[in-house]
């Protein structure tokens, strides 16, 4: 279920909302968002609530032998790692089992096959959650958990289950039990869904539709100009398609008490690829920083020493995102940059006027989308020959081919503009006048949004793959 369906809108939060604040008991109230939440999750393949919530019991009895084990560190060391290599050993399993199999037999020419194994929705997002808990849980950063409902409730809760943004246990740990709900929040959790629900589907979709047309069309139709322009457009698309989400899961996350961090800072703003990464899926980057840069050392270490942590952490970083080598090729284009800005660029870069430091940040960050979206090599070699190598573009067939295009492209100009925060520096009308301005606005995206969702069949999530 996606939150940009009718089914979710009409149906499901309906049934969430209505009998939620007609209880007042926080156990009855956690109890619903519980069951709710494993309901959501189940409603695509039932099957896959087991695993989470076997990981979820993982995490728990691990907590629970930690803290038993308090004042004997080295057997709590063990428990520790144990609990971590489990949690991590399903997500290897289930995500990356058949991509390693598939290599080792493809290098050792063996011919071997094993079932291919489906891959569990969210699965990266909720591991990590899992893992930010144990881990925060063994260096005392947090307290125990000793209800194995509430920590499922934090594993497991929808707003932000399926794709983020990555909720760390500490954020949201007072919150369980001693959060309190306003109108206010829910009024501003409301708009701040309908924001990213318009940004999802009246923005991203549409110009989806340009980056697949040319990608998956005939690639002796579209020359240069045209596969420069999928890139843009895919640039744009998975920007409000991803933070459209987190805006979505922010918002619901605030309606029932719940404040999440924020996801993303207008990252095409950006005048660096380090920037970019200050601005882009925060809680990813933080989440990172935090348990895998830092406790090797970071930056304060030799120049060698930070080289190895800056590619193990950018290795894995794309890795995380899809067991695809061209994830793991954008991972290191990435980690290049970063050590390129970091040893020599960054300070020719500071030299220049802030629009063509802009212009080298959106023009490396929208190349590296290039390696993220095309998972073929042939199709990534292509598109790259292609953008780079001048090739003429009859426009004629392409109009023919889908004249839906120039619909599409009437979109890109508002992508460009809302990837800016041109709404936080529009005037705002003051008063009851503009209170019921600022609610027709709001209503009118609503309604836009639906409408959209109604006459059109494209509708995915980007980021439900990982």
């Amino acid at each position: 279920m996606v939150f940009s369906s009718l089914t979710f809108l009409y149906l499901f939060l309906p049934l969430a909302v209505i009998p939620y604040f007609l209880w007042k008991n926080r156990v009855y109230r956690n109890t619903l968002l519980l069951i709710l939440s494993l309901l959501f999750y189940a409603w695509g393949e039932p099957k896959y609530v087991v695993m989470m919530l076997a990981a979820t019991v993982v995490a728990y009895l691990g907590g629970r032998g930690m803290a038993a084990l308090d004042q004997r560190p080295g057997a709590k060391r063990v428990v520790f790692a144990v609990t971590v290599c489990l949690v991590v050993l399903n997500l290897l399993v289930f995500k990356y089992l058949n991509f390693f199999w598939d290599n080792l037999s493809h290098l050792f020419s063996g011919g071997w096959t094993i079932p291919q194994i489906a891959l569990p929705i969210g699965i990266s997002f909720y591991t990590f959650q899992i893992l930010s808990y144990v881990i925060d849980l063994y260096f005392g950063r947090v307290a125990l958990q000793k209800n194995f409902f509430y920590l499922l409730l934090y594993i497991s809760f929808f707003p932000q289950l399926i794709a983020g943004p990555i909720v760390r246990y500490s954020t949201i740990e007072d919150e369980i039990l001693h959060r309190q709900e306003s109108w206010a929040d829910v009024e501003a959790g409301l708009k701040r869904f309908i924001v990213g629900l318009s940004k999802k589907v009246l923005i991203a979709n549409n110009v989806a539709a340009i980056a697949e047309m040319i990608y998956g069309g005939n690639p002796y139709v579209y020359g240069t100009s045209m596969y420069w322009l999928a890139a843009l457009a895919y640039t744009f698309q998975i920007y409000f398609d991803f933070s459209g989400y987190s805006d979505m899961a922010i918002g619901l996350g605030r309606m029932f008490g719940f404040h999440f961090l924020e996801n993303f800072n207008y990252p095409y703003l950006s005048r660096s690829a380090t920037e970019f990464w200050r601005r882009w899926h925060i809680s990813l980057s933080s989440w990172f920083r935090d348990y895998i840069y830092i406790p090797l050392g970071g930056s304060r270490v030799g120049k060698a020493k930070w080289v190895r942590n800056i590619l193990i952490v950018w290795g894995l970083t794309g890795f995380w995102h899809g067991a695809e080598w061209n994830f793991i090729l954008w991972g290191l284009y990435y980690a290049a940059l970063l050590m390129a800005e970091k040893f020599f660029l960054g300070k020719w870069l500071e030299k220049l006027p802030s629009f063509f430091r802009w212009l080298y940040a959106f023009f490396v960050v929208n190349l590296g989308w290039v390696l993220f979206n095309r998972t073929d090599f042939s199709d990534l070699s292509h598109a790259l020959h292609t953008m780079f190598v001048w090739q003429q573009t009859s426009l004629a067939q392409v109009i023919s081919a889908d004249s839906d295009i120039l619909l599409a492209l009437a979109f890109l100009p508002l992508a460009f503009l809302f990837s800016f925060p041109v709404a936080k520096k529009l005037p705002k009308p003051k008063g009851l006048a503009g209170a019921v301005v600022e609610d027709v606005i709001y209503g009118a995206l609503f309604l836009l949004s639906i409408l959209s969702i109604v006459s059109s069949v494209y509708n995915p999530f980007i980021y439900f793959r990982f």
